[in-house]
């Protein structure tokens, strides 16, 4: 009794812990695994001994198993073959010529560098071939980079960790196999790849197909049951994997996640949130458990040589590997360089080189110790130091999805067509959508990119770009139709800034407004204002530039223009980046705003003053709002 308490104690301590380092990294804003490796520390066997894994015996490895099944399966259920395939070139290229850049790398750093044995040194390389999923996909939605780049990270991370297992499995049982010649070896390693990676995916397809198929008939079952429907698949399809031939089942765990999400499975999107939060919990456990059996007393025998050679990998040889992978992508020098640095390695090179080290000892093999340091050294040098650097490096380089351009705007209204000139003007790319044939044509006799079709069409979204651009812009003359229409798109595209019209008098607590880079651009009633100010020529269209000097003058005249509706602000310049103006919102130093004024003079005296057409207006500094008046 007392020794089951006292497992029963342990695991209540790795949950709390493990669940206390996630919310300690969400209100720091830091990657949670750095927390998570510092209280498994703390706990385990270098710090206070309140959590022992060796007490679990066969069971570690039975919790490792499953939750990394799980892990990678919500990472394939993440990963849209749409997705994929703006990226697939420079995918495929990781995962098979990284691969063996890394492991090539890898092994002669640490032969080199640390002096570990030929077998050892390769057998490292192996096991940090992997980046990781369970640390990349958290520290990519923190950073928030362009939407290609998470892809292409996100991607690697779930479709490398079962090769790298694998590779590491098959590099393992090369070396307890030592009666084989060099080419042999080689051989063997490569077709003991290729058979397990065929066996997972096909285990996984077909699994993924059975349960899709169930799911689809089964309407009769709830939402809660159809989660854990799902999540019993996915433990049947790795058992399965692993029986017919070990170390399939984590390859056929991915296969059939991006399976799930390609077929359109009912309720896709709950399946999701389930399958994150049993994640995050997996991720949780797993870190606190393995960190803690970790001694800190082996690193320092590990030598400065190991720190070399970790510091080898990631300023040497992650570099050529993405330099030679993405050679011919269209990413550019500073999405490169991002991609070099982030590739911090997690709960799979750690659950394996655990597992290695006990195979190595029980074979009377030397090195099992030295094996699990180094990769455990690994992690936390690439957790740490690229963790914590991921962020700065990305705003330094420009690449956040905040600095993503473009847009795409549905409705062909006038204030629409003004908006898209407005950012066509500043050498933006805008697509317009619009289901009204004349509309339509307006707007490309504009010399505006229109598509007549229903904004409601995810595959007319995907044909306007979506997916590269900054912002989709919902300003059609229905507010109700463009919160659907926004709701719709952040579920399907998630693009990185979503504009409105609301409806009028929008309570704040609308389920929209609850996500992140939603804001209404205005309410419906003052939409149709200011596009029958257009249609009768009532406008003129200015810019002004917000100095330091009289900036507290300046806001304040601006926001008396607003509330008397006379003066419209439609977007603002700041640090070189675009977006719709907010008329509750004060401009900032440096701020270029272009806005409407209401001009209400007839239109036979605004001829004969030389007024131009509010067609070909141009936006230009006006007397009304530069010459502020002293209150």
């Amino acid at each position: 009794m007392e020794g089951s308490f006292s497992l029963t104690l342990q695991i209540i301590l790795t949950v709390l812990f493990g669940i206390g380092a996630q919310v300690l990294a969400g209100f720091l804003k830091l990657p949670s695994i750095v927390f998570l490796l510092i209280f498994g520390v703390i706990l385990g066997n270098s710090g206070l001994h309140w959590i022992q894994p060796a007490n679990f015996g066969d069971g570690l490895e039975v919790i490792v198993s499953l939750s990394v099944a799980i892990i990678l399966f919500e990472g394939g259920l993440n990963l849209g073959l749409r997705e994929l395939g703006q990226v697939s070139g420079s995918l495929r290229n990781l995962v098979t010529i990284g691969t063996l850049i890394t492991l090539v790398g890898g092994g002669l750093a640490a032969h080199w560098l640390a002096e570990f044995p030929w077998y050892l040194a390769f057998l490292y390389g192996s096991l940090v071939v992997v980046t990781g999923p369970t640390v990349v996909g958290p520290l990519i939605k923190q950073v928030q980079v362009q939407k290609s780049v998470a892809t292409l990270l996100e991607g690697e991370g779930v479709l490398i960790d079962p090769v790298g297992a694998i590779l590491a499995v098959v590099v393992l049982e090369t070396i307890f196999n030592t009666n084989v010649s060099v080419e042999t070896d080689i051989i063997e390693i490569a077709m003991g790849l290729i058979l397990r990676l065929g066996v997972g995916l096909a285990i996984g397809v077909g699994g993924g197909w059975l349960l899709s198929n169930f799911l689809k008939r089964a309407s009769f079952l709830s939402e809660d049951v159809s989660n854990l429907v799902v999540l019993a698949g996915v433990w049947g399809v790795f058992g399965a994997a692993q029986a017919s031939l070990s170390e399939s089942g984590l390859m056929a765990t991915v296969a059939m996640g991006i399976y799930l999400n390609s077929s359109a499975l009912p309720d896709n999107r709950l399946l999701r949130r389930f399958k994150g939060k049993l994640t995050l919990l997996c991720v949780s456990v797993l870190f606190i458990l393995l960190a803690a059996e970790l001694s800190l007393s082996s690193f320092g025998a590990l030598g400065w040589g190991s720190v070399l050679t970790v510091a080898v990998l990631m300023l040497v040889i992650r570099p050529i590997s993405i330099a030679i992978c993405t050679w011919t992508s269209a990413f550019n020098w500073r999405q490169k360089l991002f991609v070099a640095w982030i590739a911090p390695r997690g709960i799979v090179s750690a659950s394996v080189a655990s597992l290695f080290s006990l195979l190595l000892t029980e074979r009377g093999i030397n090195g099992g110790d030295a094996i699990k340091s180094i990769v455990f050294l690994t992690i936390m040098m690439t957790v740490f130091i690229q963790g914590l650097t991921a962020k700065p490096l990305a705003k330094l380089l420009r690449i956040t999805d905040t600095h993503t351009t473009g847009a795409v705007i549905i409705g062909c209204t006038p204030l629409g067509r003004l908006v898209a000139r407005l950012f066509t003007a500043q050498g933006e790319s805008v697509v317009l959508i619009d289901s009204d044939p004349e509309a339509c044509a307006t707007a490309i006799a504009e010399g505006l990119t229109a598509i007549q079709t229903s904004a409601l069409d995810s595959h007319a979204l995907e044909k306007a770009g979506i997916e590269e651009m900054g912002a989709f812009m919902a300003l059609t003359n229905n507010g109700e139709v463009n919160l659907v229409l926004a709701q719709n798109t952040i579920n399907e595209f998630n693009p990185p800034r979503v504009c409105v019209i609301a409806p009028d008098n929008l309570p704040e607590d609308n389920p929209l407004l609850k996500n992140k880079g939603v804001r209404i651009f205005m309410e419906q009633k003052t939409f149709k204002t200011w596009n029958q100010y257009l249609k009768d020529g009532q406008i003129k269209l200015g810019k002004t530039l917000f100095k330091e000097t009289g900036l507290a003058l300046q806001q304040a005249h601006t926001q008396a223009l607003i509330r008397s509706g006379e003066l419209l602000p439609l977007m603002l310049k700041r640090q070189g980046s675009l977006q719709l103006a907010k008329t509750t919102e004060n401009a900032q130093i440096g701020d270029e705003v272009f806005y409407l004024l209401h001009d209400p003079r007839p239109q036979l005296l605004k001829q004969l003053s030389g007024s131009r057409s509010p067609d070909i207006l141009t936006p230009e500094p006006l007397a009304e709002v530069e010459e502020v008046p002293i209150y």
